[in-house]
């Protein structure tokens, strides 16, 4: 019996010894995991996974637009054109045409002389209206580069941007390229801008058309002629020379009758002295 005891003795002794080693083990293990969940290094975030660069292609660039009332303000002398397309807004309609690089857009540019070369009652006497169809009837709704005029010329009349009733006749002279509307026939002196969808080209007239002008407009009159300068003051006015000579017969005439007179007196003196 004593045998047993000492046994079962022996057997809590080793239930005692391990619950003490579990419990030594389950406080172990909270430590562990309180100083590794406080450490600096593991607060810290991890790494960022970088990606494979996207294979997806870039974007188009924007296609590139010509501004057209910048050209023309720097281009040449063609303010009043320009005036007058902006304050019509017909400049709007020319840009939107500029921007569309399926078809473009070809300008015939009147310089300033030629406006200036026309009465102007020319301009001022037309409508809102008339004005704009005036503007449209320079310009083509499509892109022409010089080396088409042979061709295009054959299609005579080519409609304008003003429509259909509103034609050019196109003529090309070896090279020499004419712009015929009813009452000008000028013909293009220079190309301003000829980059697709764009050209531009100076003329040295406005084309004016027959619906909007019944007959040829007058032209404006010649500007008096400046005054000659470098003129001497002291120029002899015209008969200056014979009232010059005039002048000089009278003071020989007056000396003249001084010295008879004289003479009558000399001679009266001296006979009262023989008397």
């Amino acid at each position: 019996m004593d045998g047993n005891w000492i046994r079962e003795e022996d057997k809590a002794g080793k239930h005692t010894v391990m619950m003490v080693m579990e419990f030594k083990t389950s406080i172990l293990t909270t430590a562990v995991l309180a100083v590794l969940l406080c450490s600096p290094a593991l607060a810290q975030k991890s790494p960022s996974v970088s990606l494979p660069p996207s294979t997806s292609p870039a974007p188009a660039p924007a296609p590139h637009y010509v501004d057209l009332a910048a050209l023309l303000n720097v281009a040449g002398p063609f303010h009043t054109f320009l005036s007058y397309l902006q304050k019509t807004n017909v400049i709007e309609t020319f840009q939107s045409q500029a921007n569309n690089t399926d078809e473009g857009i070809t300008i015939f540019v009147p310089k300033d002389s030629a406006f200036s070369a026309l009465k102007k009652s020319t301009f001022s006497n037309l409508t809102g209206d008339q004005l704009k169809q005036l503007l449209l009837y320079h310009a083509f709704p499509y892109y022409y580069p010089l080396s088409t005029f042979r061709n295009l010329s054959a299609l005579n009349p080519v409609n304008t941007f003003a429509g259909s009733p509103y034609t050019l006749n196109l003529t090309d002279d070896m090279g020499s390229i004419s712009v015929q509307s009813m009452w000008s026939k000028p013909k293009i002196s220079s190309s301003v801008y000829a980059t697709e969808p764009v050209a531009l080209y100076s003329i040295d007239k406005v084309l004016l058309p027959m619906q909007l002008f019944s007959k040829d407009p007058p032209l404006a009159p010649a500007p008096a002629p400046a005054p000659q300068s470098g003129a001497s003051d002291l120029a002899p006015s015209p008969g200056g020379g014979k009232a010059g000579g005039n002048a000089k017969a009278d003071s020989t005439s007056e000396a003249y009758r001084v010295g008879v007179n004289g003479l009558l007196a000399t001679v009266a003196g001296c006979l009262m002295l023989m008397w």
